[in-house]
């Protein structure tokens, strides 16, 4: 593949259907984005990698949302890491990229240097959330954390909160070129079985960690069959098939899928992205009265503010914030 090629599909979704199995899913290929993601903090390793895999996911899923709505991921948990935080804008226009960032935060003394970074996570809940825009009721899914990663998370929340069939395979890290320095690169496939007119009911019971339901436990007969066949045929996916650079996406569907009639679609470029900005700080502050902006006043007389995504500093003067500052509106009228 010639390096306009692999250009070509980096930072990219392909959405695909498998006309024969009545599937449909999704094709992953994140490098520069996730360097910028990663780039915004000092993280530890196992920060890092947890990050990079709900990066990856919030790419995968978040190719279904609407223009301009937004959908975020949340992990939260008791252990060490405490919380990886995702957001997915979608395009202001047909054409347009996606937007994406994350962060993490964790206690640097706790995290144990070799554990696996879903260990680490400890006892809590994988949440999905999709703001629909102004004067919409903001939807929001959750499901515990179960099953060794945040991919099996992310099926688990599908076949339970969705009732939909889903199944993630994901690979990331960091990788180097001959004479490049070493970047992350990451790359993912969803399956998800199409949803039907009225929902799917499991036909024996869950049979998931701490009885959830799992993707196996919503279909049967003929559907079923198609199910676990693309699923076997997923299986065969090697990891450098998935990341690339040398094999397109449309070249690994006709690898992996070619007997299941896979149809591509147009693919969605990605960017990183945040929104913050000095009118949203100051919007933030809104709420408080002068005595509270005066708690939050530094040394030097200024309020400051850092965006946890992307590592933006504000530095605002306080007489100008809050609701009592001079010409500010009244958040109460």
């Amino acid at each position: 593949m010639t390096l306009g090629q692999k250009i070509a599909w980096d930072d990219t979704v392909l959405p695909f259907q498998l006309d024969n199995s009545d599937i449909r899913g999704r094709v992953a290929r994140l490098d520069g984005v996730l360097d910028q993601v990663l780039s915004q903090h000092n993280y530890p390793p196992a920060v890092e990698a947890a990050v990079a895999e709900a990066a990856l996911l919030t790419a995968l899923i978040g190719q279904t949302i609407d223009l301009r709505w937004k959908l975020s991921l949340q992990i939260r948990g008791d252990g060490p890491l405490r919380l990886i935080a995702t957001d997915y804008y979608g395009p202001t226009e047909d054409g347009q990229p996606a937007r994406i960032r994350a962060y993490a935060s964790y206690d640097d003394q706790e995290l144990g240097p070799n554990a696996p970074h879903f260990d680490q996570i400890g006892k809590g809940f994988f949440a999905i959330l999709i703001d629909q825009g102004d004067d919409m009721q903001p939807y929001q899914g959750i499901t515990p954390l179960a099953g060794g990663s945040l991919a099996t998370c992310a099926g688990t929340y599908f076949a339970q909160s969705e009732q939909l069939p889903t199944r993630f395979s994901l690979t990331y890290g960091r990788s180097q070129e001959p004479g490049q320095d070493a970047s992350w690169r990451a790359g993912g496939v969803m399956l998800q079985h199409m949803p039907k007119a009225s929902p799917l009911m499991a036909k024996d019971g869950a049979t998931g960690e701490k009885g959830l339901l799992e993707s196996g436990d919503l279909l049967e007969g003929e559907e079923g069959e198609n199910w676990n066949r693309a699923n076997i045929l997923l299986d065969t996916v090697e990891e450098l098939e998935l990341i690339g650079p040398s094999v397109a996406p449309t070249d690994l569907l006709t690898r992996l899928f070619h007997e299941e009639a896979p149809l591509v679609y147009d693919p969605q470029p990605i960017r990183f992205g945040c929104t913050c900005s000095e009118d949203k700080v100051r919007q933030s502050m809104s709420i408080y009265s002068a005595k509270d902006i005066a708690h939050m006043t530094t040394d030097e007389g200024t309020l400051t503010a850092d965006c946890q995504f992307c590592g933006s500093h504000y530095v605002l003067d306080p007489a100008t914030l809050g609701f009592e500052a001079e010409g500010a509106d009244d958040p109460l009228k």
